[in-house]
């Protein structure tokens, strides 16, 4: 057990790092970057998807219908962000973390983002019902939120030797981890300003008509313009 003067060493040890930072031309994972100083800088757009009220589940239902309807969420949507050419790095909970980079990455990832609406809306909420008593006699809909933001991060690894994972420094993963809390059905997918300014026409538009509609949203002290929209995308 680690005594007050080691844990303080260990905290001076950290601040006092000299960044190794380099720029990426694929997503970083834990074996690529250096767990002493390492940094990786990549252009991205960050994904999170998030099932909505598990609490609930966790509350009214068997631990094995929550584990099957969480993993079932997961399962899909990493099928989804994948099959976008995405690459996951962060599962918490109930919660993955998608990341594109590349030519189109934000159509890429809101397109992914409105496919995992449509698979909770029309797929796996409906099963669920049709499955399981505990979800029909609760009257539970199953929802989520998806959020999108994009621009410059830097992973880094955080923790010690054999217990370690990367984590994301920027404001685009910041910020679309902020935007997939929110729940305002049927608003599902959220997206920044930035997000929304660089998707091409096949992604903000369906029978010619916008399908994205601007709010502002409070984000670290300031007021930011997010898109969100109620649209499904059928995988």
């Amino acid at each position: 057990m680690p005594n007050k003067e080691e844990l303080q060493k260990h905290v001076d040890d950290i601040l006092g790092i000299a960044w190794d930072v380099r720029d990426g031309t694929t997503v970083p994972s834990t074996e690529t970057v250096t767990l002493k100083n390492g940094a990786v800088k990549i252009n991205a757009a960050f994904l999170y998807a998030d099932l909505a009220s598990t609490s609930q589940l966790a509350r009214v239902c068997p631990w094995e219908t929550t584990a099957k309807i969480i993993r079932a969420y997961l399962d899909t949507s990493v099928r989804i962000i994948k099959s976008y050419s995405g690459e996951i790095r962060s599962f918490d909970g109930d919660r993955v973390m998608g990341v594109f980079i590349g030519d189109a990455k934000n159509s890429r990832a809101t397109k992914a983002a409105r496919e995992i609406f449509y698979t909770v809306e029309y797929i796996l909420g409906p099963k669920a019902i049709e499955k399981f008593n505990s979800i029909k006699n609760n009257n539970i809909k199953l929802k989520n939120c998806v959020g999108i933001d994009y621009g410059d991060a830097r992973a880094v690894r955080a923790g010690i030797r054999n217990s370690n994972d990367l984590i994301w420094i920027g404001k685009a993963p910041s910020l679309a981890a902020k935007l997939s809390d929110i729940r305002n059905y049927a608003n599902c997918v959220y997206i920044s300003k930035a997000s929304y300014d660089a998707i091409n026409e096949s992604a903000k538009y369906e029978n010619n008509k916008n399908i994205w509609t601007a709010q502002k949203l409070p984000f670290a002290g300031i007021s930011e313009t997010v898109y969100s929209t109620n649209y499904t995308k059928t995988p």
